[in-house]
């Protein structure tokens, strides 16, 4: 067994569309950060989905619905962390508000 610990999603600007951020291709994944930090003047929200391989992103996979951020809040998603993603299941976002949100994820993967 080999354990990389990697950052699976590098910083980046959450899409205000149902948006695959990250897929477990061949690895089990285990998350263990989870970032979000709201850069407008504005409160904005985010909500994520960890999405099993033959799945698709609805509400049976949704673990953060609409969280909303204040202005330069940063929000570190303690209900994802430790969550197990199997090969080719995914992490799927959705931004409230266009270019309000960044994300970060760092994880391992284990082959």
């Amino acid at each position: 067994m080999t354990v990389t610990v990697k950052v699976l999603v590098p910083a980046k600007t959450a899409e205000s569309a149902q948006t695959r951020q990250y897929t477990a291709t061949g690895v089990t994944t285990i998350i263990d950060k989870f970032t979000a930090t709201n850069y407008s003047a504005s409160a904005a929200t985010i909500s994520v989905n960890l999405v099993t391989a033959a799945g698709a992103t609805s509400d049976d996979n949704l673990i953060t619905k609409a969280r909303t951020l204040q202005p330069s809040e940063v929000y570190t998603f303690p209900e994802l962390v430790g969550q197990v993603l199997s090969p080719s299941a995914f992490i799927s976002t959705l931004a409230g508000t266009a270019s309000a949100i960044n994300i970060r994820v760092s994880g391992r993967e284990v082959t």
